[in-house]
This record gives C-alpha cells, sequence and structure tokens, in this order.
C-alpha cells in the first residue's frame, strides 16, 4: 500500500514538472515570438480567398500536355469580408500557378483591393482539405497500427514541427547563429521525443546523448568540407530572396545550408541511435553478468546492420529531392568536370555524405555510452570498471 502510494506521488510529482516545463516552453515562445516582421512586398489590400467557380466566361486554354493559357470566369468568395459576394476573376492556368477552372471547382483567389477597385486572379487549386485528410490519415495509422506509442510518437512530431516553425525560424530571423539555432532544436526535439517513445530510462539518455552527437557530426562534417570545397548557404538556387530577408534582418544565410543538414539528418539518426540502446539494453536484461566490452561489441554489430538502409535512405531522400537537376544533367549530356563541379551537385553530395556520416558514427557513440549507463551502480563514477 505504502509502495504504491509512494509510487503515485513519484508519477504525481514527475507530471507536474513535466506541466510546469511545458507551460514555461509555451510562454516563452509566445513572448520569443513577438519580433516585427518587416514584409519584402507590400501586401496592403492583397489577401487570398476561398472561392468556387460558378461559370467560365471565356476560356483560351490550349492542350499542351496540360492544359495552359488563361480564362476569365465568375467566383462566388467563400472566405473572408467579402464571403458570398461574385466577382470576375481571370485565370493564367500554367505549371506553377493558376488552375483549370470548371464550374463548381473550388479555388484560391488572389484579391488585391484598393478603394472601389478590385482586382481578382486565381493563385491556385484550394488544396487545403486533401492535405488535411492525408494528415488525418497518416494520424490514423500511426495510432491504429502503433497504439499509444503512436499516439506519443504523434505527439513527439506535433513538437517539432511546433519547434521548427516557433523556435528555430524566429532565431534565424532573429540572427542567432544557424548552427547554434538547429543544435538547441535537435536538442530539445530529441530529448521530448526519445522521452515519448522511452520514457526516463537510461537506454532513452543514451539515446539523447549519441543522437545530439551524431547530428553535431554531421554539421560539422559539412561545415569543414563546404569550407574546403567554397560551398556555402550562398549558393543555393534561392540565394537572391535570402539575401533580400537578410538584408531587413539579422539572418545569417552562409550558414542556413549547413543549418538544414542537421535538421535533415535528425530523423535517420534518432531511429539508429533508439534501436541500438534499446538492443543493448535487452541484451543486458536477459544477460546482466555481461561486462561492458561485450555490450559495446554488441551494438556496434546490431548498428552494422543498421547502416547500410539508414545510409541508403538518407542519400536515396536527397538524390530524391534533386532528381530534376539530375534528369536535366543527364539529359544535356553534360561532361563530367562540369558536372562534379555544380554547386547543386556539391551541394547534394556534402548533404548526403555529412548526414550518413553522422549515422554511421552514431552506432560507436551510442555502443559506448548505453553500457556505461546500464552498468553503473548508485554513486559509482559512469567512468568506473565494471563488476567484472
Amino acid at each position: 500500500m505504502a509502495s504504491r502510494l509512494f509510487g503515485d506521488k513519484k508519477a504525481n510529482i514527475r507530471r507536474a514538472i513535466i506541466l510546469v516545463l511545458t507551460a514555461g516552453f509555451l510562454v516563452f515562445l509566445y513572448f520569443f515570438n513577438q519580433v516585427e516582421i518587416v514584409p519584402l512586398t507590400n501586401r496592403e489590400g492583397v489577401s487570398y480567398e476561398k472561392a468556387r467557380v460558378i461559370r467560365v466566361l471565356q476560356d483560351n486554354l490550349q492542350q499542351d500536355g496540360t492544359r495552359a493559357g488563361s480564362q476569365t470566369v465568375e467566383v462566388e468568395l467563400l472566405s473572408g469580408d467579402m464571403k458570398g459576394e461574385v466577382v470576375q476573376a481571370q485565370s493564367l492556368s500554367g505549371y506553377l500557378y493558376g488552375a483549370d477552372c470548371t464550374p463548381g471547382l473550388e479555388v484560391t483567389l488572389y484579391l488585391s483591393r484598393s478603394g472601389e477597385n478590385i482586382q481578382a486572379s486565381v493563385y491556385n487549386y484550394y488544396r487545403s482539405p486533401i492535405l488535411y485528410l492525408l494528415i488525418g490519415l497518416f494520424l490514423l495509422t500511426l495510432w491504429l497500427i502503433g497504439g499509444r506509442r503512436g499516439i506519443k510518437s504523434a505527439i513527439g512530431l506535433v513538437f517539432t514541427f511546433a519547434c521548427i516553425i516557433f523556435l528555430y525560424l524566429p532565431m534565424l530571423y532573429r540572427g542567432f547563429s544557424p548552427f547554434f539555432a538547429a543544435v538547441i532544436v535537435v536538442a530539445l526535439t530529441t530529448a521530448v521525443t526519445m522521452y515519448l517513445i522511452g520514457g526516463a530510462t537510461k537506454k532513452t539518455v543514451s539515446s539523447i546523448l549519441g543522437t545530439i552527437a551524431g547530428v553535431v557530426v554531421s554539421g560539422v562534417v559539412a561545415t569543414v568540407f563546404g569550407s574546403l570545397g567554397n560551398i556555402s548557404g550562398f549558393n543555393v538556387s534561392e540565394i537572391e530572396t535570402l539575401i533580400s530577408v537578410e538584408r531587413v534582418s539579422g539572418m545569417q544565410v552562409g550558414g542556413l545550408l549547413f543549418s538544414g543538414i542537421l535538421i535533415a539528418s535528425l530523423g535517420a539518426v534518432m531511429d539508429v541511435a533508439m534501436s541500438v540502446a534499446s538492443t543493448i539494453q535487452e541484451i543486458y536484461d536477459q544477460n546482466p553478468s555481461l561486462d561492458r566490452w561485450s555490450l559495446f561489441k554488441s551494438g556496434i554489430n546490431v548498428g552494422r546492420d543498421m547502416m547500410g538502409t539508414m545510409s541508403n535512405t538518407l542519400i536515396l531522400a536527397f538524390a530524391g529531392s534533386s532528381i530534376s537537376t539530375l534528369v536535366i544533367t543527364y539529359a544535356y549530356a553534360m561532361p563530367y568536370n562540369q558536372v562534379m563541379n555544380m554547386y547543386s551537385i556539391g551541394i547534394e553530395i556534402l548533404q548526403g555524405i555529412s548526414g550518413t556520416m553522422g549515422v554511421i558514427l552514431t552506432v560507436p557513440i551510442v555502443s559506448f555510452l548505453a553500457p556505461l549507463l546500464l552498468t553503473r551502480k548508485k554513486g559509482q563514477n559512469i567512468l568506473a570498471a565494471d563488476h567484472s
């Protein structure tokens, strides 16, 4: 009875600490996001509203793989202070903007108002419901297959997304070092996600430390070899827009590339770290007499099996994101020296290899840390020789 009450008391204290930390973090994010963003374009009188096409007044679209050209349409506004009103709009249907309008189609409408003058054009298809449906399907699948652990994983994902939007981006805009901002976000999201998945255990601690170390290794490798190869955040395709942002804020554009590598490699590194730590704990629970060296070797053996698949995962992810560049390079039969010295190719190789280096080196790091923590007794120095 006493042990149950004591256990409940400890659980309540833990919940109270979590609630206080969560509330404190939310308050911090609220005040930290009170930053004035200098507009890069004049948006006075401009809004984007949901609308439905009532009828097509003029159709000049031409068939060219997809229908491209222009249309004049009547649309009914479904949101905003003009909701319910019918306006005439132009739809310049192309590959990036506009829509192939038909009666009943829901679109995103660009509205520009200046006094009594209203200009309207179809910005794009209204995709929000489809995207929300996809997200809902993902969360439902996570819950059905993963149960409570799936729900915890979803909470971890939401927390990670919130950290990127409400902490990482404001830090960049305020002028913090991109590398430092990424390390802070990586440490926070790793700690919360690992705690949700593994609880407050030695396995979780070793996974957190191993993940942070592995991700930092990725960033260091990318920074060093990027410097040697004269590659930086100034060599990305969006540099002109980023320079405009840098002029009105404190953002350090040059470090964005390497900061992004830390964020991109986080998922794969977390996966490897938790898998290796879980395996070592399982082995130790089955045979507590094993020494640290034996547990280390077991972690390395398990990690070796994961290195190949996780390395492929990262490299293929980066390759997939740059498939258009690869197709153009192939179609134009570019010579070897041109291809290997293109900024875009150099950036993709740098991202893929440095991220994979982080995954690989996470294995020995976690294999070293997990046995140290698991075999440590209360009051014993963590580096002291184990009982074997």
